[in-house]
């Protein structure tokens, strides 16, 4: 306010946390200059630089008389765009998990449904002289059954 002080100067602004990546991405954007052309702010441009807003060619009171209201709408519009994708993406990580999970109980209920037993009737059909074998081989696969596979070689 000054008599030498420039018409448009640049004028920062602190954001009340470190912008996203998306939402530089957004602030930096074709809409967001689009936005502010079609308010009447053509030549104002705005950057991200670490927690600042930095809006150049601009100038206070342009930002008292309708700039600053401008650029909020379009920060808010932004982080409501950015909220939604996330809130999506969350969505629908939390399904894909669900689905997993339920897919697992259904694996692991099919494959505790699985015994390794020796049909009934091929056991009995067997003539007498290899009965003794079959014996032996069923008290061997009820071994296997309540040790969970663990041991089933002979270890020296």
């Amino acid at each position: 306010m000054t008599e030498a002080a420039p018409d448009r100067y640049t004028v920062e602004a602190v954001f009340t946390r470190r912008p996203e990546k998306d939402e530089v991405a957004e602030i930096l954007g074709t809409r967001t200059r689009d936005d502010l052309g079609s308010a009447g702010f053509p030549t104002v441009e705005l950057a991200v630089a670490d927690r600042r807003l930095v809006i150049a060619n601009t100038n206070l009171e342009e930002l008292r008389d309708g700039l600053a209201a401008v650029i909020a709408d379009r920060l808010a519009a932004i982080s409501t765009k950015i909220h939604e994708k996330q809130d999506a993406a969350a969505i629908r990580f939390e399904e894909a998990a669900m689905r997993e999970h339920t897919r697992t109980a259904a694996v692991t209920a099919l494959a505790e449904s699985i015994t390794f037993q020796r049909a009934g009737s091929a056991a009995r059909a067997r003539p007498d002289a290899t009965a003794a074998a079959a014996s032996n081989e069923d008290e061997q696969i009820a071994g296997w059954s309540s040790e969970g596979g663990h041991g089933r070689y002979a270890r020296p």
